[in-house]
């Protein structure tokens, strides 16, 4: 059922008709709407909203109340009406930290409100206290432009730049613009997106809005008004309620709640902080004007000044008591909806009372998947909820109990209730389920502009940057050049290496290039001397020990294929019960990692899947349900975790997921005293423990287990070689299931895709609560304020600080400010019994505050530390300020992360970028790409055995990889080559893909972007980089797709540089190590050994049946022990393409 039914049926009761007639009276000034709880007010109003004519303000309580109560009636009525004015502040007020984005939506209110229409508008008390440029102000400073309007491109410039707008390459933030030929790119402060207007002449074609991200067009626009940021115009400023029209009508929870509010905000001002931070890097005479322009009474608004304001307007009030006496009062007998807690028997049995009462049961959730695990579950109590069988899809659909006792509507309100007048329940799913439920506003979507921009900085190559290229080593970028080849232009990339020496490489070969990225970023690493073979040494070196490495693997794997594991049932109900219980929801790639784990264990053959996910992606959660799936069927789970610490937090977390089952959970770790360990394992042997959690005190020689049927590894990486050998033997026939938190990267899967099985989880938990982040300078009023907060709420604060020495000054200056903290010391230093010691205390709450180095990001997880307070934050890198943010947040509290740095104008441009992006994303999720990008050495380091992250910081990461492929590639073709003849001969296809680990292009034609469709070259080394990453045709098709709306038309040269792509990969696939293009001519060189199986294979069938059909135009032959093939006729890149696609289907000839 669609919420807007309901928003009908609602409409149609007594209480909003006599609503509505109240409203048209003109007459009554003061209405109290008696008895509305939960999300039953905007429930109301939007089921009223076609038949009240006029504005309506309404002012909640504080900025997530009217976020809220703004969602609830976004998801009823849609965007088009319904405006959210929020505080153009991030924090208080009194700290006077502009919010771009929030500019954003306060100017589309007053845009919406000045054109007339009729809205709804939401705010909040901090909103209203701001005082707002006056209207005729405001239409000085609009331009309005439609399709087929004629203007002249640079007066519409001109004007932009009188406005104040910055003009850009390319636009990512408001107030930005930029042209490109006929495009020219705008990004105005009335809306969420940019616009792309599209001129033909001097005539507007076409106008679009885009994505900041990808740059790409949404949707058409007819008309667009162009206004600037107002919060920066210094001119006289009114209340907010000046903008509103006459008949506007107030409504609000309770007045006198707001008017004190306001007082509040207006005698804080602002605090000498806020002055200090505008100051900075002033000359005298803007000093001057800021300290003007600071005084509370031009900028902030009077509590007199209000109630005067607002006597003016009609109002309406929906709190506990109204203010004064009201000249009207409409009653409603509603009740908020009862708190299950997840316990469904009583859900059942209170859904069962008000079936019998006569009500209607609707249950609100925004997924169809939520509703129908809702349904299984009730479904399931009714059948006596004990029975193990499941009830299975047809019968169920068939006789539903679970169908007929309530109705489920696609989107959801924040509070459930139950009107009893009416005789209707609205119940919310994530109510029942004890999730937390988050608001999103439009000005999500700007802030997002800012994280690309510097995800964009991260990748881009800058001249002067230190770059690898896997034949030559490390260089210098030196820039794109245009090198004349023959009677054209190519355009090359120039590498500057040792003495000065210069390799110009093609833009074809982008795939050998990589960033190089180490550990620290400290001293420069040296540049590779050309022609010394040193670099090519250390290439073979790598390339041996990886070898060893990789045949284990290889080895392992077909061993494993021939191994009888143990095959697990299908799902239990409670299998089911315990995923419908887990309080966040699935995303799709926990489903996925969850669907895959179980068929691996239902499947006979032994599992081996690795698990990989950022902080807090739900990995545990997937091993939860692997080990009580094991459980189910009677198997023991063994779960082993690195650290005490973290064993005794696995111990909690599995625990309290399965405290309703019938399962027992233990730990063994040092922590533990002689006696209890003796007992854990009497049981372990007697079989009464299901799942263990422990150290590797799990794999010693005197532990036994009754029927271990899985084994869990948590941070693989963090074990010693002697763990992994013990855990071998282990294996070979036990399911595994290994987790880890390094994201790692696509290519290195691949090169270890014979070796495990691999699920990666890349999408953030939605709903998680975002982490407030705010940068600030080190002073002790922020760092009491923050822990004051956080103790007034019983929470802790993790303070990290990268320097031991003066670990026990801040922890003076802490006792100074707040005398009744308990403060705990951690580092490195200190002796791991002791560090153990003290965290443990930190998660049995001994402790407010834990104040240490950067231990706190491996892989400490406490749900009640929910503040986070970094100092030197511009000292660390993006992903480990991601990773230590990543620790709080854990639990359904709002966290809370404090950036501290020296003032903003000290700071390199690199760092102040770096922790804008953080202030600006506090959303998860992001950490996956940030950690991509800046993940340095790092993450997979250790995958491939510990003493192979001293080559990586030689080769720099990425090389690394490339190595590692080779290394595989050349594995395959030599030693296991019986491995493939036998595959060939059982029939599997295989291509040359197996067998060559690239296919090199080199031609005399011209392929390139030219710079005056791309400007800047940073922007074409992105594109050619991408270009280079793309894998089959529908990519090409919507990379193409997106150039041509990005820069219009593309040229010849851009073409052929596109058809390049699929060249390389049907090269590849047909076994060409190189093809070169000259002078009409293509020449394919084969894989280099001769003695391959590639050459029995059925692909170079194919180029021989080729040869035998076009004997004129082919030539094969052998030049040093090179396979070579000539084909002549081939003048274009388009050509080659259509050859070797015909190639491919050629197939035995008769």
């Amino acid at each position: 059922m669609r919420i807007q039914d309901l928003q009908q049926f609602y409409g149609s009761s007594p209480q909003a008709g006599a609503l509505v007639n109240t409203l048209e009276n003109n007459s009554l000034r003061t209405v109290f709407l008696q008895g509305l709880v939960a999300s039953a007010a905007p429930m109301l109003f939007a089921s009223v909203a076609g038949k009240v004519k006029g504005t309506i303000l309404f002012v909640l309580q504080d900025a997530d109340e009217a976020g809220y109560f703004y969602h609830d009636l976004t998801q009823i009525m849609g965007q088009e009406d319904v405006l959210f004015f929020p505080s153009s502040y991030r924090r208080a007020v009194k700290y006077g930290q502009r919010d771009s984005a929030n500019e954003i939506l306060r100017t589309e209110v007053f845009a919406k409100i000045g054109s007339g229409k009729s809205v709804y508008v939401v705010t909040s008390p901090e909103a209203l206290s701001e005082l707002v440029v006056s209207r005729q102000n405001l239409d000085e400073r609009t331009l309005t432009l439609k399709t087929g309007q004629t203007i002249d491109v640079s007066l519409v410039v001109h004007t932009l730049k009188d406005f104040g707008f910055v003009e850009q390459d390319y636009v990512y933030e408001p107030g930005q613009f930029a042209l490109r030929g006929s495009i020219l790119d705008i990004y105005s402060y009335t809306s969420e997106y940019p616009f792309r207007i599209d001129f033909f002449g001097d005539d507007i074609d076409t106008i679009r809005t885009f994505e900041v991200q990808d740059q790409l067009s949404k949707d058409r626009r007819e008309e667009v008004e162009i206004v600037p940021e107002l919060a920066k115009i210094t001119t006289e400023k009114v209340p907010f309620l000046h903008f509103l029209p006459q008949d506007a009508i107030l409504v609000m929870k309770d007045f006198v709640y707001v008017h004190d509010t306001i007082e509040q905000i207006y005698n804080d001002g602002f605090s000498s902080q806020a002055m200090t931070e505008r100051m900075e890097g002033a000359t005298e005479m803007e000093q001057q004007q800021i300290v003007r322009d600071m005084q509370r009474e031009r900028q902030l608004l009077t509590p007199s000044q209000f109630t005067e304001d607002a006597a003016a307007f009609r109002r309406v009030e929906f709190g506990h008591k109204p203010t004064g006496t009201p000249q009207a009062t409409i009653t409603f007998d509603i009740t908020a909806q009862p708190l299950f807690h997840k316990n469904f028997d009583l859900l059942r049995q209170s859904l069962d009372d008000y079936l019998m009462r006569g009500y209607r049961l609707y249950i609100l959730a925004d997924s169809a998947k939520q509703q129908q695990r809702l349904s299984e579950i009730l479904t399931s109590l009714e059948s006596g909820g004990n029975s193990q069988s499941y009830p299975s899809s047809e019968a169920q659909s068939a006789a539903s109990p679970a169908n007929t006792i309530f109705t489920p509507v696609d989107k959801t309100i924040h509070e459930g209730f139950a009107d009893n007048n009416m005789q209707v329940c609205f119940f919310t799913d994530h109510q029942i389920f004890d999730r937390f439920h988050k608001y999103s506003l439009r000005s999500d979507t700007a802030r997002a502009g800012k994280m690309a921009l510097t995800m964009k900085e991260l990748q881009e190559m800058e001249p002067g940057d230190y770059i690898v290229h896997v034949d030559y080593g490390i260089g210098k970028f030196g820039g794109l050049v245009r090198v004349p080849t023959g009677n054209s232009y190519q355009e090359m990339i120039r590498i500057i290496y040792q003495n000065n020496d210069k390799v110009d490489v093609s833009i074809h070969s982008l795939y050998k290039i990589s960033k190089y990225r180490r550990g620290d970023a400290g001293e420069a690493p040296r540049l590779s001397t050309l022609g010394t073979g040193a670099w090519d040494r250390l290439k073979e070196r790598t390339k041996s020990r990886i070898k060893d490495i990789a045949r284990d693997l290889i080895r392992l794997y077909a061993k494993r294929r021939h191994e009888k594991g143990f095959a697990f049932s299908a799902d239990s109900f409670m299998q089911h019960e315990l995923e419908a219980s887990f309080l966040y929801e699935d995303t799709p790639d926990q489903l996925k990692s969850t669907q895959d784990v179980k068929a691996d264990m239902e499947s006979a053959r032994p599992m081996d899947r690795l698990v990989c996910g950022d902080v807090g992606f739900g990995k545990t959660e997937v091993a939860v349900r692997a080990a009580f799936k094991a459980a189910c069927d009677g198997k023991q789970a063994a779960v082993l975790v690195p650290t005490t610490v973290l064993a005794f937090q696995h111990f909690q977390t599995f625990r309290d997921r399965l405290h309703d089952f019938p399962v027992r959970v233990d730990y063994l770790s040092r922590a533990r005293s002689a006696k209890q360990t003796r007992q854990v394992l009497e049981d372990l042997k007697a079989g009464k423990i299901d799942i263990l959690v422990g150290t590797h005190k799990l794999i010693s020689k005197n532990v036994e287990w009754h029927d271990l049927g899985l084994l869990i590894i948590d941070e693989e990486q963090k074990f010693g070689v002697s763990t992994k050998e013990k855990l071998r033997k282990l294996k070979s026939n036990v399911d595994t299931l290994t987790m880890s938190a390094t994201p790692i990267p696509r290519t290195l899967q691949f090169s270890l895709m014979g070796a495990r099985d691999m699920s990666i989880i890349r999408t953030p938990p939605p709903n998680r609560y975002p982490i407030h982040t705010e940068l600030a300078t080190y002073g002790h009023e922020i760092i009491a304020d923050a822990i004051n907060f956080e103790m007034s709420r019983n929470g802790q604060v993790y303070f990290v600080n990268d320097r031991i020495s003066n670990l026990p000054e801040i922890a003076n200056l802490i006792h100074k400010y707040v005398p009744d903290c308990r403060i705990a010391i951690g580092h490195g230093q200190m002796k791991p019994e002791e560090l153990e010691n003290i965290i443990m205390g930190f998660i049995n709450y001994d402790y407010d505050v834990l104040l240490s180095t950067t231990i706190v990001e491996n892989g400490i997880d406490i749900g009640n530390a929910n503040t986070i307070i970094i100092n030197d934050a511009h000292r660390f890198g993006l992903s480990d300020l991601h990773q230590m943010r990543g620790r709080v947040g854990r639990s359904n509290r709002k966290a809370f992360c404090y950036l501290l740095a020296p003032p903003k104008s000290v700071l390199t441009p690199e760092a102040r970028r770096r922790l804008e992006a953080l202030e600006n994303f506090s959303e998860l999720g992001s950490g996956f790409n940030l950690a991509m990008q800046d993940l340095d050495i790092r993450g997979a380091g250790n995958l491939l055995g510990a003493e192979q992250s001293g080559f990586m910081e030689d080769l720099g990461y990425e090389t690394y990889q490339k190595i590692l492929n080779q290394a595989v590639t050349e594995l395959k073709n030599d030693e296991f080559s019986d491995i493939y003849a036998d595959e060939i001969a059982s029939g599997k296809e295989i291509t040359g893909d197996e067998f060559v680990e690239d296919c090199a292009i080199e031609s005399d034609l011209e392929m390139y972007f030219p710079d005056n469709y791309v400007p800047g070259s940073s922007e074409r080394m992105l594109l050619y980089r991408e270009l280079d990453n793309i894998d089959d045709d529908a990519q090409l098709a919507t990379y193409r797709q997106r150039l041509i709306d990005r820069f219009g038309p593309v040229p010849r040269e851009g073409e052929e540089l596109m058809h390049v792509v699929a060249l390389r990969r049907l090269g590849k696939r047909l076994g060409c190590e190189k093809i070169i293009l000259r002078q009409g001519r293509m020449n394919m060189q084969f894989v280099s050994n001769t003695d391959s199986a590639y050459y029995k294979s059925p692909t170079f069938e194919r180029v021989l049946n080729f040869i035998v059909l076009h004997p004129r135009r082919c030539n094969l032959n052998e030049v040093k022990g090179r396979r070579l093939m000539r084909i002549d006729q081939v003048p274009s890149v388009e050509d080659a393409v259509t050859v070797l696609r015909e190639m491919d289907k050629t197939s035995a000839a008769k």
